[in-house]
């Protein structure tokens, strides 16, 4: 039935519910789990703006990347406690919605499992809307938990 499902996942409550419901699906279909962490670029504008530590100012996209590479870390973690055998994580920049799809499509994934509402742009990714343009977008099934 599914080979591989894609979960966008930004570390809320709503992000951990769709993970526990695709570590189900998979684990009635022997499904690959790739759990999917967007990040969204900053620009120098907005970094400028932004307020960061004096003893380490960093560069903003780096610290987007490395905070979503945690999150996307603890949700593979998640998954295999949960009972997934084959999770692979994964982080990317990008718009949220257009880059989950664009995922899908070139990992070939069979359905993508995603919380309704999110963190929001500072937190996490998912915005309230996401998950619907991602419904319109994707051209696999989708299932919004």
């Amino acid at each position: 039935m599914f080979n591989r499902i894609l979960v966008p996942f930004d570390g809320s409550h709503g992000g951990e519910q769709a993970l526990r419901k695709a570590v189900e699906l998979a684990k009635l279909t022997d499904a690959e789990i790739q759990v999917m962490t967007v990040y969204r670029h900053h620009s120098m504008l907005e970094a400028s703006f932004s307020m960061v530590r004096a003893t380490n100012p960093g560069n903003m996209d780096d610290a987007m990347r490395d905070h979503a590479r945690e999150v996307a870390e603890y949700a593979k973690k998640l998954a295999i406690e949960t009972g997934a055998e084959k999770v692979r994580a994964f982080v990317k920049a990008g718009q949220p919605a257009r880059t989950i799809v664009r995922f899908a499509n070139e990992h070939e994934c069979d359905l993508i499992v995603l919380g309704a509402r999110g963190m929001g742009s500072v937190e996490g990714y998912l915005l309230g809307s996401v998950s619907h343009k991602v419904t319109g977008l994707a051209r696999m099934p989708v299932l919004v938990v």
